[in-house]
């Protein structure tokens, strides 16, 4: 009997000690998301899509960007640092801080600014007589033949060592014209037209070229983007648009149709269908996104803006040059 009570007793210890064990087991740490910074220009930032998270600065993050999209889609977590403005030292001086050696994948659009894309733009957009669209165009493409080069490979040079695990894409810039201009309040010429997209082809293999020699992928948009450039229907880009610092950039459907399905085949191995549910999910997070990116707002607040500026013809300087060109202004302004 003593014997049977000792084994009771035992048994007893065992199962409270057991008991207590699975009550204080620790569960398994959930695994951390993958790491995705997105660092770029307001190609990536999401300017053009009209709808913009609350995060203190002037960068027009949006939510419905290709950034945010994928990162949604994949369940990664956003570091959404690309901002509308940057240039090559912007995103060097306020934007590589966010890369560490965790950071597992990284997407980048910068060089069109350090181009003079919107100045090109806004010279472009005058009449003939009044402006020197060719002249514009040449500085930009001297740029990016002589000078951009260097400067992107310097860049990419320090990404990789900042990240040197990360999958790294390049994202490159869409041709924005298709030889017709439908607004009533600039004058791109078809041969212009012209030209600013061979700009846009020219700046595109500089990216890939740079990008290449450091070993990361290169995202080209521009087939996705035929038959959908301004004045296109639909066009996934913005033409002249209120407020002005909305224009030129791709909007909504541009983000989820064109940059979305091109950057995210290269960054995760298989393409993102950007659909409403996708897009409704992303929303729904616009204030999680915008509390990570406050803590950066002081940094980003030095970056600035480069937006076309709207084509005014009733300035003194513009009547000047239509006197010296024979143009009657007033007729001129009255035909369009």
């Amino acid at each position: 009997m003593a014997l049977k009570r000792a084994l009771a007793h035992l048994a007893g210890i065992a199962a409270t000690v057991l008991t207590a064990g699975l009550l204080t087991a620790t569960p398994p740490a959930q695994a951390a998301p993958p790491s995705y910074v997105a660092l770029g220009d307001s190609y990536s930032s999401g300017t053009g899509t009209r709808s913009y998270i609350d995060d203190g600065t002037s960068c027009k993050r949006s939510t419905a960007a290709f950034p945010s999209l994928i990162a949604t889609a994949r369940g990664y977590s956003l570091n959404f640092r690309a901002c509308g403005g940057a240039k090559i030292p912007d995103v060097t001086n306020t934007q590589l801080s966010a890369l560490t050696a965790a950071t597992n994948y990284v997407s980048i659009s910068v060089g069109g600014n350090d181009a003079g894309f919107a100045d090109v733009i806004t010279e472009c957009a005058l009449p003939a007589w009044a402006s020197n669209c060719d002249g514009k165009i040449n500085t930009a493409q001297a740029y990016i033949s002589n000078t951009l080069p260097g400067a992107l490979g310097t860049l990419y040079a320090s990404i990789r060592s900042k990240a040197p695990n990360a999958k790294v894409v390049v994202v490159g810039y869409p041709r924005i014209f298709m030889g017709e201009d439908c607004s009533a309040l600039t004058w791109f010429s078809p041969a212009e037209q012209t030209r600013l997209n061979q700009t846009a082809d020219q700046l595109n293999a500089r990216l890939a070229a740079a990008a290449a020699a450091r070993g990361f992928s290169f995202a080209n948009p521009t087939s996705r983007f035929i038959g959908h450039a301004v004045c296109d229907s639909p066009a996934w880009l913005t033409n002249l648009s209120v407020p002005v610092g909305e224009s030129f950039h791709p909007n909504v459907a541009g983000h989820s149709g064109g940059y979305t399905p091109a950057v995210s085949g290269l960054l995760t191995g298989a393409a993102v269908t950007a659909d409403a549910a996708l897009l409704a999910t992303a929303a729904n997070q616009a204030e999680s996104l915008a509390q990570t990116q406050r803590q950066y707002a002081e940094a980003d607040r030095s970056i600035e803006p480069q937006e076309f500026v709207l084509p005014d013809l009733t300035t003194p300087a513009m009547r000047k040059a239509a006197r010296k060109a024979g143009v009657d202004l007033d007729a001129f302004l009255a035909q369009r």
